[in-house]
């Protein structure tokens, strides 16, 4: 596919937005081999970021809103992949997807929404199939490195025990992070859309969501602390678990069930010893802040995302009790400062590196659609890393 850009950055004026920004200036120029481009709503507001981050004034703009269709249309021909960091996406993003699915334009975004991504398979994965338009949810630290951690320890497991194990373990084992006020918002149009329609309550627990036509095996509890000792440690919720298992349910499912119809899969965060009683679960290690929360456009300081970090382990679970255990770490914040590299490459990744041979058009995850070439290009240029541990 010719087009004038490889990516443009859409939402860039926001938060993660701008993040996305500055890693595709600092890693790749303005005017190097990577053709990009920033927009948003606001001419003056995208000029503004573009002074904000040093790129130079010739670094091109795009004006479209996301209420938009035809600027949203005209807007994706421009480009072989969309990088949309502009939510909450149940509010902004689905004229968007739709513009991408009908112009077979890649999409990549870093959405939670996991309802709002199930309306999107049902309502674009037939045309972007027709169109070519690969989209791809869920880009960032939801659900990127558990995606690709799943799909990494079944691998090794392959070559180890000489098949695919049927049960995998997703264990935070330590998280420093904060919260933005994109994060925010998105989290309180999804009550609120709960609080309008109860049904969503139902995707939203449902870990074969965003499988349509297909029910799994019962799932593990992630919900009740306990002592792992497969892991090796007491465990108890994660608060993004419910999202993460979602997606990689979605992986199995569109790989065509490698790891078995009846895979389960859980991801909890690891706890020095048994929770005190009414002692609050699940936030593992982000930050909420002391100074309010934080408005839209607003989110950790540079010194808080270059000192946050994560760790995660993956262990896989032979039926005869073998295991083999993967662990993936980001040497950024999870939300913002990882979030943005990963999201930034992932939408390269598309536009550059994945063939359509292989990924052709539709509704895609990670790993179902790029690992391996993720798994190569994220180490490499987002600070990510993939290893075996013994």
């Amino acid at each position: 596919m010719s087009r004038e850009f490889d990516v443009i950055v859409f939402g860039a004026t926001g938060y993660t937005g701008r993040l996305v920004a500055e890693h595709l200036l600092k890693t790749y120029g303005a005017d190097g081999a990577v053709k990009w481009a920033m927009a948003g709503r606001s001419k003056n507001k995208l000029a503004e970021v573009r002074n904000l981050i040093g790129a130079p004034a010739g670094l091109p703009l795009v004006v479209a809103d996301a209420a938009d269709a035809a600027a949203l249309e005209a807007m994706t021909k421009r480009a072989a992949a969309i990088i949309s960091t502009a939510g909450p996406y149940q509010l902004y993003g689905s004229g968007l997807v739709a513009a991408c699915a009908k112009t077979g334009t890649d999409y990549v975004d870093l959405t939670g929404e996991s309802h709002w991504i199930a309306e999107m398979i049902a309502g674009h994965d037939k045309e972007a199939k027709k169109s070519g338009a690969r989209l791809v949810f869920s880009c960032g630290f939801d659900s990127i490195p558990f995606d690709l951690g799943v799909w990494f320890v079944e691998e090794a497991a392959k070559q180890r025990f000489g098949h695919y194990a049927p049960r995998v373990r997703g264990r935070v084992r330590a998280l420093k992070g904060g919260l933005s006020g994109g994060t925010l918002a998105s989290g309180q149009a999804t009550m609120a859309a709960v609080q309008k329609n109860p049904a969503i309550g139902q995707v939203l627990g449902n870990p074969f969501a965003l499988t349509p036509g297909f029910t799994g095996a019962e799932q593990p509890d992630g919900d009740t602390p306990y002592e792992d000792n497969v892991t090796g440690s007491w465990v108890g919720p994660f608060m993004m678990a419910g999202i993460n298992t979602k997606a990689v349910h979605r992986t199995n499912f569109l790989l065509g069930h490698p790891w078995g119809k009846d895979f389960r899969y859980d991801e909890m965060q690891m706890l020095d010893g048994p929770p005190a009683p009414g002692a609050g679960q699940g936030l593992g290690g982000f930050d909420f802040g002391s100074q309010g929360m934080p408005k839209p456009g607003e989110g950790p300081s540079k010194e808080e995302r270059e000192t946050g970090f994560y760790d995660l382990l993956f262990v896989a679970e032979a039926k005869d009790g073998r295991t083999v255990r993967a662990v993936v770490k980001g040497d950024r914040d999870p939300g913002y400062g990882s979030t943005s590299k990963i999201l930034a490459e992932a939408g390269l990744a598309l536009a550059q590196d994945v063939p359509r041979a292989t990924t052709p058009g539709g509704c895609w995850t990670p790993a179902s659609a790029m690992a391996r070439v993720l798994v190569e290009r994220l180490p490499k240029r987002a600070g990510l890393t993939f290893s075996i541990e013994e």
